[in-house]
């Protein structure tokens, strides 16, 4: 029977030479692991330094007669140094993720630094004041050192990061990276990947144990050969990209997986998918895990509708002689009404009339209602440079402050689409457990427009189940980002 005769095992050892990475990465990230600490060092004793200089020429505090020379607090210094390097250690700001945003960072520095900064602050206490060193520690000067301290140290990581973006886009500092699948999402993540060369991964191979390419990336073996493929290889970076694996098969592939320093990734399935971060309740005595829940209820509530109503009379009252402009220029350019209302789909299903500038002629859906596309004929002048700023969405301010809309949520759909939306994507309903909003998490990850709405609705779910008071904040800020830059991002 020849036809059943086993493939020949390859040979790995043939492999390894092609393959980028390996021990020369490992040395590579050794050394920009030692440039990050002495960028921490140089940046926190400058901090330091301006602190010292902050205190005696910045006008927020009264300027000491006789300040003591900067030699004095040398050993203060040191402690200050060292004290938040250690910290930033044991928080993992030495283990960052590669796609953790600018604003999630600069909040774990501040907290970090700051918290340092105290307990080095203690330190001195105990060493220093009321001994031979009488040495002290003014409470200007400690405020001056923890502003300049967080600020250059967020200045010097997003250097650090452009500098290692820039060296994985050319190939340097990779990990070498199995998928294991070939399934329509492993063909995704490959192919994201590849887009993404400043994340620093380089695809080796594929494992599923059939011969062929995937993507033209070559196919090494089956799932008995990870092992060896691990080992000959160096691979640093596991994907496991499996849907529909049974859980004994991923335990026993994980099993496989666990050699020197290799990091697993499991795709999760569908059930995963829909739990999220799942919890546990009890029902006399009978454990139940919760898939469906919502983490937006009681005082939580308030504290959202209260940050709604402040930004929504700040804007309107710091935008109102921008806002009179644009109604006057849109009715100098063409007849009809200013303000453009229509009936959206918001919170438990319930239909309310929407705000916008008027972007398209008086007449622009006499033929019923259509999707806008690009180079639309009946957007006028004014309203393409309204749509690309998002500066026609304003007047939905108004919808925030009287509790029709929040200023972040899930978009909010025309009730003739979302009737034809819920027929065909699961769970498209559940985004409606909160209020729609200006803004939302799939829009600030560039999913707007003409975009996938399973997708969309998969990030809508995910900030209704998800939600905090840090995240709308960050959403905010990463909108007005966006909105300034004309970008769509993930990176702040």
């Amino acid at each position: 029977m020849a036809g059943n005769a086993p493939a020949p095992t390859p040979d790995y050892d043939t492999l390894a030479p092609e393959i980028p990475g390996g021990y020369a990465s490992g040395r590579t990230k050794a050394l920009l692991f030692v440039l990050q600490v002495l960028l921490d060092v140089v940046t926190l004793s400058l901090g330091f330094f301006l602190g010292y200089i902050g205190r005696l020429t910045l006008p927020f505090f009264s300027v000491p007669a006789l300040p003591p020379p900067f030699s004095v607090y040398l050993l203060m210094m040191v402690g200050h140094v060292l004290t938040i390097v250690v910290l930033f250690y044991f928080t993992r700001l030495y283990h960052q993720r590669r796609t953790i945003s600018r604003i999630d960072q600069g909040r774990q520095i501040t907290g970090a630094v700051a918290i340092g900064a105290l307990m080095a602050n203690s330190l001195h206490e105990l060493l220093f004041k009321n001994t031979i060193f009488q040495i002290d520690y003014p409470r200007a000067m400690f405020f001056y050192v923890v502003v300049f301290s967080v600020l250059l140290t967020i200045f010097s990581r997003e250097m650090y990061a452009r500098l290692r973006r820039w060296l994985r886009s050319r190939g340097i500092d990779r990990d070498n990276l199995l998928i294991v699948g070939t399934s329509n999402i492993a063909r995704e993540i490959a192919k994201k990947i590849r887009a993404h060369p400043e994340l620093g991964y380089q695809i080796v191979g594929v494992v599923n144990g059939k011969k062929g390419k995937m993507l033209g990336i070559p196919i090494l073996g089956g799932h008995d050969d990870l092992p060896a493929l691990i080992d000959t290889l160096h691979i640093q970076q596991v994907i496991i990209a499996l849907p529909d694996a049974q859980r004994t098969e991923l335990v026993d592939l994980i099993t496989q997986c666990q050699r020197g320093n290799v990091d697993v990734k499991v795709y999760p399935d569908m059930f995963a998918y829909m739990a999220g971060d799942m919890d546990l309740d009890d029902l006399g005595g009978m454990p139940l895990v919760t898939v469906r829940d919502i983490a937006l209820r009681g005082w939580k509530l308030s504290l959202k509708r209260a940050l709604d109503i402040v930004g929504a009379t700040g804007g309107l009252i710091l935008l109102s002689p921008l806002l009179l402009l644009t109604a006057l220029l849109i009715r100098l350019e063409s007849k009809g009404p200013v303000f453009y209302t229509q009936e959206r789909m918001g919170l438990d299903g319930r239909p309310f009339p929407m705000i916008k500038f008027r972007s398209m002629r008086a007449d622009a859906e006499a033929e019923g209602p259509g999707w806008t596309v690009k180079d639309d004929p009946r957007v006028t002048k004014i309203g393409k440079l309204m749509r690309r700023t998002n500066w026609d969405e304003l007047p939905q301010l108004v919808n925030v402050f009287v509790g029709q809309m929040s200023l972040v949520g899930p978009r909010p759909e025309r009730p003739v689409y979302v009737q034809q939306f819920r027929q065909h994507i699961p769970r498209y309903m559940e985004r409606h457990r909160e209020k729609a909003g200006m803004t939302g998490w799939a829009q600030v990850n560039g999913l707007r427009g003409d975009t996938s709405i399973a997708e969309r609705t998969a990030y809508d779910l995910w900030y209704v189940e998800n939600w905090s008071l840090w995240l709308d904040i960050k959403i905010i800020i990463r909108t007005l980002f966006n909105t300034v830059m004309r970008r769509d991002t993930n990176a702040y």
